[in-house]
């Protein structure tokens, strides 16, 4: 098992000129341990089955240690485990199709698009399937209502055409706890109509190419059981949506991609034992939640921009701007949650960060090495561009300057950086990132008095969409 950590650094923010006085963490210290015996607390009571007080309903705090459940289970029960099937599923759907449609909204669609964005080959999609692995192609719907979208997404699977092969089939994973959603439900029926006809009405062929994740019941368990599913994966209680990641939510998918989502899990059980056990100083989980709400309440920065290097952890960010805006952005408070992609933004919002309102913490997501050998500039024997005097750099190595370059001139005008850094890209990475991020975001909503769970401010345009559709 890899042992590699993310770190974080806070020291950009610890100086005193433009962020907090170097002693301001170590002194936030009481409060942080406190929110953290808190949030363990209600882990402890949720896991217990015990009833929590009124002003903590609902309590979903399932997600803390799924992962050392799943993992125990799966090491005890092996492929009659939810992970064993989970893998099974996975390559039963490989074997027999070569495009896989993954419907869902919010937290049941970002997690699944980020670990494919962050760990899959970047151009997945376009390679033949040998290059894959075998592994099915990937498309993601019933995420928004464009008609233009869903239409062209029919184009591809191929109207009206009965699959002859591997080559021609596909799959649904649709994954939603009540099947009510109606982007997804929606998204759902229209798909299903075309997979029916692409199975030429063969029911049994439909019910092994539609693998639902959803509750132990509502519409979406009572349509997979109506269509005769022979596999269905719960979305867990006490898990909210946008908590689900690590469950088969992210899981499915994930495994489907070719990904190994038992090291996934165990980036995250590593996580959990760090933020258990480490105190304030050297706990990314409290050092990250602590600079991050001190540079807030002290310095005014309620624009937190979280400054992706590299394009494969854009969508690990869109995840994480759900995750902070739906947990802390309640009773008039929370930061607002941005991504940005380096260096393609530097040359769009660039010049904001640089000169604009000082209302942001910059911080800084690198990782340590590439997965695939660097690639030089090189030669050329015309020379127009005048690179032949970097021709030995390579693409690491203009990052690595962008990267430094870009945070001197934040420093130079006392602008707040700080940094995590993944040593490297891989599933065991991500497993603790994702899980220090939830802890992280649970640890805040404690610390200010805000309930992390739960989205009431959503509900209400769910409920007056479906009151104008229906009126």
């Amino acid at each position: 098992m890899s042992t590699d950590r993310i770190t974080y650094n806070p020291a950009g923010v610890l100086l005193p000129e433009h962020g907090l006085a170097a002693d301001a963490l170590a002194s936030f210290a009481p409060q942080l341990e406190a929110a953290r015996e808190e949030v363990l607390a209600d882990a402890k009571l949720w896991a217990s089955g015990g009833s929590p007080p009124e002003e903590k309903e609902p309590l979903d705090a399932g997600f803390h240690e799924m992962p050392e459940r799943l993992l125990a289970e799966y090491r005890e029960q092996g492929s009659s485990s939810e992970v064993g099937r989970i893998l099974a599923t996975a390559d039963r759907l490989t074997s027999v199709v070569d495009r896989v449609v993954v419907l869902g909204i919010g937290g049941s669609y970002m997690g699944a698009r980020a670990l494919m964005e962050a760990c899959c080959h970047s151009y997945h999609n376009e390679l033949p399937r040998t290059a894959r692995n075998n592994r099915p192609r990937i498309s993601f719907e019933g995420n928004n209502v464009d008609n233009d979208a869903v239409q062209g997404l029919l184009d591809l699977l191929g109207r009206g055409n009965v699959a002859k092969s591997v080559e021609d089939r596909w799959g649904i994973v649709v994954i939603s706890k009540s099947g009510g959603t109606l982007e997804t439900a929606a998204a759902f029926r229209i798909l299903l109509r075309q997979l029916q006809e692409s199975c030429a009405n063969d029911s049994t062929q439909v019910a092994d190419l539609v693998v639902p994740v959803t509750g132990t019941s509502g519409k979406l368990f009572d349509l997979a059981a109506d269509l005769g599913c022979k596999e269905v994966y719960p979305v867990p209680d006490g898990v909210g949506g946008r908590f689900s990641i690590l469950s088969a939510v992210g899981l499915l998918p994930a495994a489907v991609m070719g990904l190994d989502i038992v090291q996934l899990l165990e980036g995250a059980v590593a996580m959990n034992d760090h933020f258990r056990s480490q105190p304030v100083g050297d706990n990314v989980v409290l050092d990250y939640t602590g600079v991050s709400h001190l540079m807030e309440t002290q310095r005014g920065c309620d624009v937190r921009l979280l400054s992706t290097w590299g394009k494969k952890l854009e969508s690990v960010g869109m995840w994480y701007d759900q995750l902070l805006s739906e947990s802390l952005g309640k009773q008039q408070q929370g930061a607002m949650p941005l991504t940005i992609v380096n260096t393609r933004d530097l040359h769009s919002r660039g010049q904001q960060h640089q000169e604009g309102k000082r209302d942001k913490l910059i911080t800084n997501v690198t990782i340590g090495s590439c997965e695939r050998e660097p690639l030089a500039i090189g030669t050329n024997s015309q020379d127009h561009d005048e690179l032949n005097c970097l021709a030995e750099k390579t693409l690491p190595d203009v990052l690595r300057a962008a990267t430094q370059g870009t945070n001197q001139a934040y420093r130079d005008d006392n602008r707040p950086t700080a940094d995590l850094h993944l040593p490297q890209l891989n599933e065991h990475t991500l497993g603790q990132l994702f899980q220090m991020l939830m802890l992280a975001t649970v640890v805040e909503g404690r610390l200010i008095g805000i309930n992390p769970y739960g989205q009431p401010g959503v509900e209400a345009y769910k409920k007056n969409m479906n009151a104008i559709l229906r009126g």
